[in-house]
């Protein structure tokens, strides 16, 4: 099978991370499929840029002189907000010739500049969404994926929704046990589907200025099979009810029992990927009480069923990556 070709585009005040983190997802699965892919970067001119960070990157090859590749990817940055009209005008000429167009992040700013998403659906990092839909109101901006498929282009949320994206490219490529086992070798958490929201429990909320709403925030992220009513979470804070509620709804941002509901689902998405527990025993550590009652959880936030859920995104192993021999 001749390798697929992946090229990153690089340009001052790159996000390294963008970078590095579809590369190495793409470098790791051709550990596990020897010569699956070949992955090089360029630059307009073939010269070096200087990431966001103040790292020095060498490309590999000059954008104006490099054959169209299998995938194109176009990471983010600060260096996306001003970009270089040549490297604009050479996207819209040389994206289209590539099978799969991919933006991490504010990457997505770059191929839109270039019209290559007008008319079609795609997102960005969340804080960066609605400058994305004003300034090109000719893109369908939807700001909860963490990525977005949409035929040959493909747009992910935040630097480490890029592995995310590339991991799903890998599974579409080489098929679902190489894709996971990459995420393993990556200590990748969770190989997070697509559809899923750019914010975790923690992250879509705010953390509570009172010191006895964070306990109660730890504790439920530590505790998720305790009671974890309104009534004993009230009761732990020190407040009635009543005024925990609606004090927790105005510092979190959101209600205790929404709240609740998205550390449980986080809580049992983990032990699915990272245990062989039965189903039963994940929705008992979890505090859903019943397999009925998870897998309602799961059908209402997710589209599946706890079991397809694993079946979907618990790893399998694949060959480690091969050792260089040794001279004796």
């Amino acid at each position: 099978m001749p390798p697929h070709d992946v090229l990153v585009v690089l340009f001052d005040g790159v996000q390294s991370l963008d970078v590095t983190g579809p590369m190495e997802v793409f470098t790791g699965a051709a550990h596990c499929v020897p010569g699956a892919y070949r992955v090089r970067t360029a630059t307009l001119d073939g010269a070096p840029v200087r990431a966001s960070s103040g790292l020095r990157i060498a490309p590999d090859v000059a954008l104006t002189d490099a054959a169209p590749p299998d995938t194109l990817l176009v990471p983010g940055g600060q260096g996306t907000r001003d970009p270089d009209p040549r490297l604009v005008d050479r996207l819209r000429t040389y994206a289209p010739r590539a099978r799969r167009k991919v933006s991490v992040c504010t990457g997505a700013f770059l191929l839109a500049a270039a019209r290559l998403l007008d008319g079609r659906r795609a997102t960005t990092h969340w804080a960066m969404c609605d400058t994305l839909a004003d300034r090109f109101p000719a893109v369908e901006v939807d700001p909860e994926p963490i990525f977005i498929r949409d035929g040959d282009l493909a747009t992910s949320a935040g630097v480490t929704a890029g592995i995310d994206l590339a991991l799903a490219l890998v599974e579409e490529d080489l098929g679902r046990d190489v894709a996971l086992t990459v995420a393993r070798h990556l200590v990748v958490f969770l190989r997070r589907p697509g559809n899923q929201t750019q914010f975790s429990a923690q992250l879509a909320a705010q953390t509570a200025e009172r010191p006895s709403l964070r306990e109660v925030q730890h504790w439920i992220t530590e505790h998720p099979a305790a009671d974890l009513s309104v009534e004993a979470l009230a009761a732990r804070s020190g407040l009635s009810p009543r005024h925990f509620a609606r004090a927790f709804r105005d510092e979190v941002g959101m209600t205790p029992g929404r709240y609740v509901d998205r550390v449980r689902l986080e809580a049992a998405r983990r032990l699915l990927e990272d245990t062989t527990d039965a189903v039963e025993r994940v929705a008992r550590r979890c505090g859903y009480g019943t397999p009925e009652a998870m897998r309602r959880a799961f059908l209402r936030a997710l589209g599946t069923g706890p079991a397809e859920y694993r079946r979907r995104y618990r790893p399998h192993h694949c060959p480690p990556a091969p050792r260089p021999a040794h001279s004796h």
